[in-house]
């Protein structure tokens, strides 16, 4: 799971900036008192036991009070990455009437190879409070991702990110790199995508009303980080997350919080 002292430290600093108090969560989620106190539950790729006793990250007492509690009028922020996470919380989307790809959703480029790093511009961002903002100075008009799953939402829920036409999924990173060799290869690609990938879900980020509660889905949880990846054989570090350039990331993930918690002003 992303944390508020790890990969998440990026946010944790935003969103503190903006006025929010933060704080991690140290009990399970189904304990007394647990939600005491808490506004907006953020959850960002939450891992199931490392045991292997179970195959989700959180238990069916905990899904349950997760529920239990955005229908009461809380409000959560649930962002869930390529595989294996959405396998691991695809029961508590299920709960909140998401379905998710669980794998790695990806465009076909110009040069008819898989682009896993999205690019949302204004046309194909929903008409949302999340991006119209609070003032002009808050519209968010581009929204990129890094690598993450497809998405759909509940009846009457607001697709915030929209996938391309032609947009699929392949299963997990492995048959992800099998599909660049067998192009590399020379193999038809229409052949190579139809076997090994599948069409896209029809989002990438989901707002909807649960009860008396708001949600916040997202298919992808490294564009609320600020990472950077090092190579061994020379290349420029890949930088991705909120503090790249190009794209109003981080006015998106402040909007989501002020949706999230009612302070989006005026409709």
């Amino acid at each position: 799971m992303q944390t508020i002292d790890g990969r998440y430290a990026g946010f944790a600093a935003l969103v503190r900036a903006d006025g929010y108090r933060i704080r991690a969560g140290e009990q399970k989620l189904d304990q007394p008192g647990a939600l005491d106190g808490v506004d907006v539950l953020v959850l960002s790729n939450a891992v199931a036991p490392r045991d292997g006793s179970s195959p989700d990250a959180f238990s069916p007492a905990e899904i349950a009070a997760v529920d239990a509690w955005v229908r009461a009028g809380g409000s959560l922020l649930l962002a869930v990455d390529h595989a294996p996470y959405g396998g691991a919380n695809e029961t508590l989307g299920r709960a909140l009437g998401v379905e998710m790809g669980k794998g790695y959703a990806f465009e076909v480029d110009a040069r008819g190879r898989p682009n896993t790093n999205l690019d949302y511009p204004a046309e194909a961002l929903g008409d949302h409070p999340v991006f119209r903002g609070r003032t002009a100075d808050e519209r968010v008009e581009r929204v990129r991702t890094f690598t993450g799953q497809s998405l759909r939402g509940p009846a009457g829920a607001t697709v915030l990110l929209h996938m391309t036409d032609g947009a699929r999924e392949a299963a997990d990173v492995r048959t992800l790199q099998q599909i660049h060799q067998r192009l590399d290869a020379g193999e038809d690609a229409g052949t190579v995508f139809g076997e090994l990938s599948r069409p896209a879900l029809p989002a990438q980020g989901l707002a909807f009303d649960h009860g008396a509660g708001r949600v916040v889905v997202l298919g992808e949880a490294g564009m609320l980080t600020a990472q950077m990846v090092q190579y061994d054989d020379g290349r420029e570090p890949f930088r991705f997350g909120l503090h790249t350039e190009g794209h109003d990331d981080q006015q998106f993930a402040l909007n989501i919080l002020h949706w999230l918690s009612r302070l989006e002003g005026p409709q």
